[in-house]
């Protein structure tokens, strides 16, 4: 036993350097076969003697699934995003504001490649790897361990150095980006296309969506990697520059950017980002732009945060790229407090890497000074190469006969039921008697209703309690609830509290089509919600849908697909869906049987085995439509008790076949 430890500790510690070696100092020493040869020898080791499985071992990437979700994580320091900045001007003017709070001091500016990732906090205590936490809103993250263990580059033990060993005593906190590198995105994409599979969006979101699997093995399928950013110690005198900051990431195991450097005039920095402008392409990874901070990391806390971004850093944003496309139509999207917001949709176009269809035309100041129409050839640019932007119209492309947008009349047109007001002093039009806790009230009731995710206990009267308390903003912020948010209301006590936070619990991980129902998009029903589900399988691959191809999924019009489309255009419902994200929320898609696909049912009077709502759920279950009224392609009828006379009457006239309860439970008997 002694002498299979010593090998097993010293195989370890090989497998470790040769780790260190491969993907910090990219310079293997070893071929892969060699590599792979002593991980078989150290499984077999272990496999003979499971004692000497240490939580270290190289062996132990891939734990087990999560049976309840991702767990929340406090950081012990916030994780802070930076004020973003996009010409040489807006530096200048930080570089005085930071001049003004410290003057006298030299400068010497910290900069670095801003990763197009997803941030996470890896936490080693004694130098073993004991924690991995998702940056989440920044106070709050998720544990994701068992899924960054499965990163291959994620050292499982930080590597000793000469003069870095107090960082391999007592807590180190390395803060940095989870990335999908730009080959190993196209090399997926390649055998998604070779299966016939959906191709994958973007390297980011793909990487987000993948370390917030619950199967770590899934996780370990996706070749993912991390690159360090930052080095956090209970004592900051240990780590007293940003550059140091990085010397002890290498020195520790940790990949990072090569490409950081540190200046003491703006010249250089501007140099540094030009250069970074014209070669960011070549990277192998994503960015948006440069990180620029204090080196010195005393004078960058003495500097302090100014809301929720530190005044000691900032994000240059590069120039974003343009594309032209045809604006085929402008939809109202109507918000959650009642804004009526306009939205360009175009014909699908690539910028910044990646497909767009729609735009936010923000209000109709903004269609008159754009004098945007139907029809015209437009230039799309995406914000800090983000949000997609209507940036001008190419008139000369025009085609004849185009008219101006009249914003009042189309209101009027879209939404013939409703009435809008645009307020004094604003310049967006709302919808007339609805203030925006009404609107919230009403969608946090439809979200929470038996068609939607079923939430039991949180009915109309609980709904308006937690909108009147202030406890609730939007349909995401139910999951943010706690037991004594709920106590200190009137309507709760001990045990309606705690029933109400588990029955929310109950529901992070929804059935997909109710999720999608529950949103609240115009024109999508429950049946509706459950032929999307069906034919995207997921949020993501809907939200990026275009209106042909929404169109493709029967029982999706014209007027449907630009509503769906325009949904996802609004900004505030794109960061409702990253918010429920954040929070855990992933609904969740399940193959549903095709029995009875093709077959239409519509149902008159009362069902005495079951409800209404039971028997809908199970047709739809089992591959049916389920029908509020007799059509023409209706192919049965129910007739409980208390038949209703018009129904039956149309049935006749179109020759569907009318059958009661006992025949409706042999077809849907599983």
């Amino acid at each position: 036993m002694i002498a299979k430890k010593a090998r097993a500790d010293e195989i370890k510690s090989l497998l470790n350097r040769y780790s260190y070696e491969y993907y910090t100092l990219d310079k293997p020493s070893v071929s892969d076969a060699v590599y792979d040869s002593l991980m078989d020898e150290l499984k077999s080791i272990e496999a003979e003697c499971p004692e000497l499985i240490t939580i270290d071992s190289p062996t132990q990437r891939v734990g087990n699934k999560l049976l309840d979700g991702f767990q929340k994580v406090k950081h012990e320091r916030r994780m802070v995003s930076l004020n973003d900045v996009f010409n040489k001007g807006e530096i200048e003017a930080w570089i005085e504001r930071t001049d003004k709070l410290m003057p006298g001091h030299k400068h010497e500016f910290f900069t670095d490649i801003k990763m197009d990732g997803l941030a996470c906090a890896l936490i080693y205590i004694d130098g073993v790897l004991t924690q991995a936490v998702t940056r989440g809103d920044s106070f709050v993250g998720e544990d994701v361990t068992n899924n960054v263990r499965t990163i291959k580059n994620v050292p499982l033990r930080l590597h000793e150095a000469p003069g870095f060993e107090q960082f391999l005593r007592g807590r180190t906190e390395i803060r940095g980006e989870i990335v999908m590198l730009k080959r190993d995105f196209a090399e997926l994409n390649e055998k998604q296309k070779a299966l016939g599979q959906p191709e994958f969006a973007n390297p980011r979101n793909l990487a987000a969506g993948t370390i917030r699997q619950l199967d770590p093995s899934l996780v370990a399928a996706r070749p993912l990697h991390f690159r360090g950013y930052d080095v956090l110690r209970d004592d900051d005198a240990e780590v007293p520059t940003n550059s140091f900051a990085y010397e002890a990431l290498t020195a520790l195991g940790i990949t990072r950017n090569h490409q950081a450097s540190t200046f003491t005039n703006l010249a250089d920095v501007m140099n540094f980002v030009n250069e970074w402008d014209n070669k960011r392409h070549d990277l192998p990874f994503n960015t948006d732009g440069l990180v620029i901070k204090i080196n010195d990391r005393s004078l960058y806390e003495s500097l302090g945060l100014v809301g929720k971004n530190p005044r000691g850093a900032v994000a240059y944003k590069y120039a974003a790229e343009q594309a032209t496309t045809i604006v085929r139509d402008i939809v109202i999207s109507i918000g959650r407090t009642g804004p009526a917001t306009p939205v360009a949709v175009f014909d699908p176009v690539v910028v910044a890497g990646t497909t767009v269809q729609h735009a936010s035309l923000h209000n109709a100041d903004e269609i008159a000074r754009l004098d945007v129409r139907r029809g015209d050839t437009v230039v799309i640019f995406k914000a800090g190469d983000i949000i997609p932007q209507v940036e001008s119209v190419l008139k000369e492309l025009r085609p004849a006969g185009s008219k101006p947008i009249d914003y009042l009349a189309e209101l009027a047109r879209q939404y013939p039921e409703l009435e809008f007001v645009r307020p004094a002093g604003e310049a967006v039009y709302r919808v007339k008697g609805l203030s925006g806790p009404l609107i919230l009230k009403r969608s946090l009731a439809h979200f929470a209703s038996k068609g939607a995710l079923d939430i039991d206990t949180l009915g109309e009267k609980n709904v308006e309690a937690l909108v009147e308390a202030g406890l609730v903003n939007d349909l995401a912020d139910i999951y943010r609830l706690t037991k004594d948010d709920l106590l200190g209301l009137e309507r709760f006590a001990e045990i309606s509290a705690q029933k109400l936070i588990d029955a929310i619990a109950a529901k992070k991980q929804p059935a997909l089509e109710r999720f999608l129902f529950g949103l609240g998009i115009r024109h999508v029903g429950a049946q509706t919600a459950i032929d999307l589900t069906n034919h995207f399988e997921s949020v993501e691959k809907l939200s990026q849908a275009t209106i042909d191809e929404l169109r493709e999924v029967d029982g999706v019009g014209e007027i449907v697909a630009e509503s769906i489309v325009a949904w996802f255009a609004d900004e505030d419902n794109v960061k409702l869906l990253e918010k429920f994200s954040d929070l855990g929320v992933t609904p969740q898609f399940s193959q549903k049987s095709d029995r009875l696909a093709g077959q239409s049912f519509a149902i008159t009077g009362t069902l005495q085995s079951m409800g209404r709502d039971a028997a809908v759920e199970k047709i739809r279950n089992l591959g049916g439509t389920f029908q509020t009224a007799v059509a023409k392609d209706t192919t049965y009828l129910v007739a409980g008790g208390k038949i209703g006379a018009s129904k039956l009457k149309k049935a006749k006239q179109y020759g569907t076949k009318i059958i009661d309860e006992q025949e409706l439970l042999q077809i849907i008997k599983e």
